[in-house]
């Protein structure tokens, strides 16, 4: 993965991250995909630049759910985004990490030389995934849209029954893996259990991830990222409605597991269902001095990607960086910031264990030593996606956007941004700054 020549960032957008059900419930992912794009594509070229979307080559997005309206979801975000019908597109989905299997996309793409510039991103409305029917009910639908008398389509609907009448939540059927039958909430439940993480251990993590990402908001950090979407009626959505800059302990402490009846996993040390997008503008780096950006946002100059039990997906960060950072020579201590995204407090949590631990580095990572203690400072400094939400299919175009900017903003270099992934993976990535050491 790491012959590749680093990866300009040029700049980023994000819609606001809405809890599904909620603000954004009536946009689709595709609506939502347009605004990321269009928004990302005139922060990048500004308004002096000569550059429009006929410069962008190809659109590559990431998405979980497919809508069903949307087969080629980033084709079709692409032609409603304005950029010419010549300019090809594709979706890609790698679940969680789909935002950055978009920018390795495009990436590959890049260093091919397929294309000099493209649009790398994610969308996904998780308020659209639809309700089901059971295979036995879609016979039956199908056998009343064939029947062409009304005896035929009589005898059909008295074959019905109540169990045919009730859906199958596609949401819960995403999120639960059919390889090991757990769901994504079980699955920390596994963790917290390998690595004794206790609830309170887990809502204390869950109140920093609100105190910091309502200070960030508070300081207007994400108005850098993100781009107010219209919902019509005059009506607009600027902000992020996850944090919540009045949590408290005792509050998460009243909340009753949902995963398993003893077990510590609640609504409020997970990350809650959201609806968002992002996108990225990347090129080769570096730049040719003829193209003119008003900046360049920073770089991705190393990546990895690795397998792990989809019982403990959690840990997918571990083995992911253990792999980068074999492949790089870089070391934890050589990171200013790192972004772990938080499916679960347990999950991350377990992470930061696993990092700190020689056990687990000589049992699961075949090293002799831990791979280093990830300092708490410098771990989702503004809060991550129990406070912010987790789009499925956008997190990881997120978490690059929010770690880039984070660095810049607190004038440091590097970074490494991280997260699991559901069916037993894990995708690490390194950004910069700037390029050299």
């Amino acid at each position: 993965m790491n012959n590749r020549h680093p990866l300009a960032v040029i700049d980023g957008r994000r819609t606001p991250f809405a809890k599904s059900f909620s603000d954004l419930a009536n946009q689709s992912a595709v609506d939502l995909g347009v605004h990321a794009v269009k928004s990302a594509v005139a922060a990048s070229f500004g308004e002096s630049s000569s550059f429009t979307l006929n410069d962008i080559d190809q659109v590559v997005m990431g998405n979980v759910a497919g809508p069903p309206d949307a087969a080629n979801m980033a084709r079709v975000i692409s032609l409603l985004s304005g950029l010419p019908h010549d300019r090809i597109a594709h979706t890609v989905n790698r679940n969680c990490a789909s935002g950055m299997e978009s920018i390795l996309s495009a990436w590959d793409i890049i260093q091919s030389g397929r294309a000099d510039m493209v649009v790398a991103g994610g969308a996904e409305s998780m308020s659209n995934i639809p309700m089901l029917v059971s295979r036995d009910a879609a016979k039956l639908w199908m056998r009343l849209a064939k029947a062409k008398t009304i005896l035929q389509r009589l005898r059909v609907m008295a074959a019905f029954r109540p169990r045919h009448l009730k859906p199958v939540n596609g949401i819960q059927l995403g999120l639960t893996d059919p390889v090991s039958g757990l769901n994504m909430g079980e699955t920390a439940e596994v963790l917290a259990r390998e690595f004794s993480i206790s609830r309170e251990e887990q809502d204390a993590f869950a109140l920093r991830s609100h105190q910091l990402a309502s200070s960030a908001r508070h300081e207007c950090f994400f108005s850098g990222e993100i781009s107010t979407i219209e919902l019509g009626n005059g009506k607009t959505f600027e902000k992020d409605n996850g944090p919540r800059s009045d949590q408290s302990l005792d509050q998460l402490a009243k909340l009753r597991p949902i995963f398993e009846r003893r077990g510590s996993i609640t609504a409020g040390n997970s990350c809650p269902l959201t609806d968002g997008a992002a996108a990225l503008v990347v090129a080769p780096a570096p730049i040719d001095k003829a193209k003119r950006f008003p900046h360049i946002l920073g770089y991705i100059t190393h990546c990895a990607i690795a397998g792990c039990d989809p019982r403990r997906m959690g840990l997918g960060p571990v083995f992911a960086t253990a792999k980068l950072l074999r492949e790089s020579g870089l070391r934890i201590s050589d990171f200013d910031l790192v972004e772990i995204n938080e499916a679960f407090a347990a999950q991350v949590i377990a992470c930061q264990k696993a990092f700190a631990s020689d056990a687990f580095a000589k049992n699961e990572l075949h090293r002799t030593k831990s791979l280093g203690e990830i300092d708490p400072d410098r771990l989702n400094v503004n809060g991550g996606a129990i406070a912010l939400g987790h789009p499925v299919g956008t997190t990881g175009t997120r978490l690059i956007l929010t770690l880039l900017r984070a660095l810049r903003a607190a004038g440091k270099k590097r970074g490494l941004a991280t997260l699991c992934v559901g069916g037993g993976q894990g995708v690490a990535m390194v950004v910069q700054t700037s390029l050299g050491d």
